[in-house]
């Protein structure tokens, strides 16, 4: 049987297509109720206060700092290993991007590093912090949070990666990425590889009201029609037409087709962790007696399984190897510092050992809900014959 298999892909049930049929027919094609109904589910999976639905993943790191109060000179730590957008976010606010290292073993951006870089830089140079769940391996946010509170930076967790994904506190309980309980905010995609699908589209989670509400005015312009400025002598007369723009805004809405589809696939999300689980295990057990390196797992760490990434000599070998039999692997990243974009502010190679090591052996191999045991074997067998195993 020939297979044509890519590393992530969406999946789209009839329940999706009557979801988006019904919004198509409905009053409302966007600005309308299936998008508070979307955040009012969301926020009851991840386990948060509030949730703000956004155009994009972009849009919903880039107003959380502009809420945060992110500006010209301003400095934010992040990791170079992401996509680019986490330390885009940051130029868009006319801010300055910082990297601290990652992990070498779980490729999530490095305690040591973070804290190496704030100790030598004076206290209130950085303002805030974004780290990512990388691959849905889950960031300690408990001890960046010990870090935030010393250092008085804003937690902004990149949450793109990781719906689904906790890890058990010192008080051993459970945090699940973009609860909030040990960051300000939370940022998440549904571009359609990720868990939720929406074609695009994006959410902010927070347990700060006074956030919320910047946030919401935020994302439609800086509009708004609570706690107007201007004074009406006669209240009574103020015409139900009326709103102010109070802040410099951005049209960063979601439409409610989208929101239709991501909460029909947001019905599904839990199924979608338990097969990734499946999958990632079945890679684990044929590749954990070979010279084929892992992510590591930690006790208390449940990856959401976004991607499964492995380590490899000879990466462009065997990325053309599955190429060419129809496999189409990606790399999970370049680094951010080392984009030619980037090298103008002076990063360059030997920066972060750590992620320029990993960039060198990386490549992400198929992971999403509906890859067959068949397929998975024909991946499996394609790898182990490129390296004689």
């Amino acid at each position: 049987m020939k297979f044509t298999i890519p590393y992530g892909k969406q999946n789209i049930t009839q329940a999706d297509a009557d979801a988006v049929i019904e919004a198509l027919y409905s009053d409302f094609l966007t600005q309308g109720p299936k998008i508070a109904e979307f955040e009012t589910n969301f926020a009851k999976y991840i386990g948060c206060k509030y949730a703000i639905a956004v155009s994009n993943g972009t849009a919903a790191l880039h107003l959380t700092l502009l809420a945060f109060g992110i500006k010209k000179g301003d400095k934010v730590i992040t990791t170079p290993i992401t996509f680019v957008a986490s330390a885009n976010a940051t130029l868009y606010c006319g801010a300055e991007v910082y990297f601290a290292d990652i992990d070498k073993e779980t490729y999530v951006i490095s305690i040591d590093s973070i804290r190496q870089l704030l100790q030598t830089h004076p206290k209130g140079y950085f303002k805030a912090i974004i780290p990512v769940d990388f691959t849905g391996y889950p960031v300690n946010l408990e001890e960046i949070k010990k870090l935030a509170v010393e250092y008085d930076l804003f937690v902004l967790e990149d949450a793109c990666h990781s719906p689904g994904g906790y890890f058990m506190d010192s008080a051993n309980i459970r945090q699940h990425c973009g609860s909030c309980n040990y960051s300000d905010a939370a940022a998440f995609s549904f571009h359609p590889v990720k868990h939720i699908a929406a074609g695009e589209g994006g959410m902010i989670t927070t347990n700060d009201e006074a956030l919320y509400k910047k946030l919401m005015m935020l994302r439609t312009h800086g509009i708004t029609k609570e706690n107007m400025f201007f004074d009406f002598p006669e209240p009574e007369k103020q015409g139900f037409w009326y709103y102010e723009m109070q802040e410099l805004g951005y049209n960063y809405r979601i439409t409610d087709v989208q929101a239709a589809l991501a909460n029909s696939q947001l019905k599904r999300a839990d199924e979608g962790i338990v097969k990734r689980h499946k999958i990632a295990e079945r890679y684990r057990k044929e590749f954990e007696s070979t010279p084929i390196r892992m992510q590591k797992q930690s006790v208390g760490f449940f990856n959401a399984y976004h991607l499964f990434v492995i380590e490899v000599e000879n990466r462009k070998g065997l990325y053309d190897h599955l190429k060419k039999n129809d496999i189409y692997a990606q790399i999970h990243y370049v680094p951010v510092h080392l984009m030619p974009y980037y090298k103008q502010f002076g990063w360059k190679e030997g920066d972060f050992p750590n992620a320029e090591n990993y960039y060198k052996h990386c490549i992400s191999l198929p992971m999403y809900p509906t890859l067959t045991v068949e397929e998975q074997d024909f991946v499996i067998g394609t790898v182990n014959s490129y390296y004689g195993l």
